[in-house]
């Protein structure tokens, strides 16, 4: 695939439809009213940099069905390009739906059997210019549990070849593995292609064998990550380079549903190494961006403005 298109921002990897409950405390068994949302991780932070003005285009694929052609009106009505997320003719769009239990509690139900289309992703999709030109490629780990998602994730970053802002979202899920030793073979090989790195202390413990945040750290950066992003929940988060390490504390709201906030959090990560900010500014401006969203219902159209995120870090700040 080429074009003359060039994106700040081209994502690879997960989307779907979020069925959310619009009743809070109860099992799905008992809720009776849902709402219908975009989601899956690399379309949340494809919107979320959208928001902030930015160019983003996601390399996915939907069912040839009614919530496929959803999914395509509501990227272009969040102001992301859809013209690399193809049509499948055999996989149902998948669907998620969650239980709602603030403040921690959020479990997670995915249908996407036998295969989810985002997982049928090939390279005929990418767009070689757009993957060198983008100041951030953003990839996850989900897209590596499955051929031939996998292999067009290995052909993007040979195309871009370890530029920087090449990004790996740590991104596991036990679910979608057989087994967490093949997920870490598979994230040991794509550390060898990205340039930073972010996940929580138990995706770092599959990635690189170290939960303790400051190790997790440095093992990434012994891959050759150039930036290593160890979430630490109700610590705060924590990057290191080979230069600097950075801590910031949480920014702590009343949560309605977490489940959105990492995915704001990378959106927001994204805007902030396009601006060229130091790494304290975008962590706390990450922060911020991650906590309005778990302060929201849902996740993609809870995506705050920058306005919104300077508002919050501002009164925090005074």
């Amino acid at each position: 695939m080429t074009g003359e298109k060039t994106f700040d921002v081209v994502a690879l990897g997960r989307l779907g439809v979020d069925i959310y409950p619009l009743e809070s405390g109860v099992g799905l068994e008992d809720v009776s009213t849902f709402g219908k949302y975009l989601g899956g991780s690399a379309a949340n932070v494809a919107v979320a940099a959208a928001r902030y003005g930015r160019a983003v285009q996601l390399v996915s694929r939907t069912g040839d069905d009614p919530f496929g052609r959803y999914l395509h009106r509501e990227l272009t009505r969040l102001g992301v390009d859809d013209s690399a997320v193809a049509v499948d003719p055999d996989l149902k769009t998948p669907i998620t739906f969650c239980e709602i239990f603030p403040p921690d509690d959020f479990p997670l139900y995915f249908y996407r059997e036998p295969k989810a289309p985002d997982l049928n992703i090939t390279s005929d999709q990418l767009d070689a210019g757009a993957i060198r030109a983008a100041g951030v490629l953003w990839a996850t780990v989900t897209g590596l549990s499955q051929e031939p998602s996998r292999q067009t994730h290995f052909d993007a970053w040979a195309m871009r070849g370890r530029a920087d802002h090449t990004v790996l979202d740590l991104d596991y899920r036990p679910m979608f593995w057989a087994d967490p030793s093949e997920a870490t073979a598979q994230v040991g090989r794509a550390l060898e292609h990205v340039t930073v790195a972010v996940g929580n202390r138990e995706e770092c413990e599959v990635a690189v064998g170290e939960t303790e945040p400051l190790r997790a750290a440095d093992a990434l950066l012994e891959r050759g990550v150039r930036l290593a992003i160890v979430k630490q929940g109700p610590k705060g988060v924590l990057a290191k380079t080979a230069d600097e390490t950075v801590e910031v504390p949480p920014h702590f709201v009343d949560v309605v549903n977490g489940l959105g906030a990492g995915d704001a959090f990378g959106g927001a990560l994204c805007h902030g190494l396009l601006s060229g900010w130091g790494l304290e500014e975008i962590l706390r401006f990450a922060n911020v961006a991650g906590a309005i969203v778990a302060s929201r219902l849902e996740c993609s159209t809870a995506m705050p403005t920058a306005s919104e995120v300077q508002q919050l870090l501002e009164g925090a700040r005074g």
